[in-house]
C-alpha cells in the first residue's frame, strides 16, 4: 500500500500542490485576509509549507530536521487566525486539491481524504 506521501506524488506532487495553493492565495480576492498574515516574497513560505507536508505525509523528516518539531498551533498564534482566515485557507487548499484530482494527479477520493484532513487542521489552528 502507498504512503500518503507516494499517494500526493512524492515531493513533486506536494511542490505543485503548494505552489497552486500559494498562487490561489496570492489572487483570489476571498483570499486577501490570509494573504496579508505572509510576507511579500512568498518563497520561504512555500518552502516551509512544502517541506512540512513531505513530512505530514510520510515523506523524509526535512521539516523537523530544519525547523524543530512543527508545533503548527504556537507556530500560528501571532496570527488573528479566524473563521474568515481558515475558510480562507481552506477554500485555496480545496480548490488546489480539486485540480490536482481533475488533471490525475491525485485520485478524487484521496483528495477528499486530504481535504477532510486540512479541514480539521485549519479548525484546529483558529485562535480567534
Amino acid at each position: 500500500m502507498k504512503t500518503t506521501y507516494e499517494q500526493m506524488g512524492g515531493e513533486p506532487g506536494i511542490r505543485a500542490l503548494v505552489d497552486r495553493f500559494y498562487e490561489l492565495m496570492d489572487t483570489l480576492p476571498e483570499a486577501a485576509t490570509i494573504r496579508a498574515m505572509h510576507p511579500a516574497d512568498l518563497s520561504e513560505s512555500i518552502e516551509k509549507l512544502v517541506l512540512f507536508l513531505i513530512g505530514w505525509s510520510g515523506g523524509p523528516p526535512a521539516y523537523v530536521s530544519k525547523y524543530g518539531h512543527p508545533r503548527l498551533r504556537a507556530r500560528h498564534l501571532p496570527f488573528a487566525v479566524d473563521d474568515e482566515a481558515a475558510a480562507a485557507w481552506v477554500r485555496c487548499m480545496g480548490i488546489a486539491l480539486e485540480e490536482r484530482a481533475r488533471e490525475g494527479h491525485l485520485e478524487p477520493a484521496f483528495a477528499q481524504s486530504l481535504f477532510d484532513s486540512f479541514l480539521r487542521i485549519a479548525s484546529h489552528m483558529r485562535n480567534r
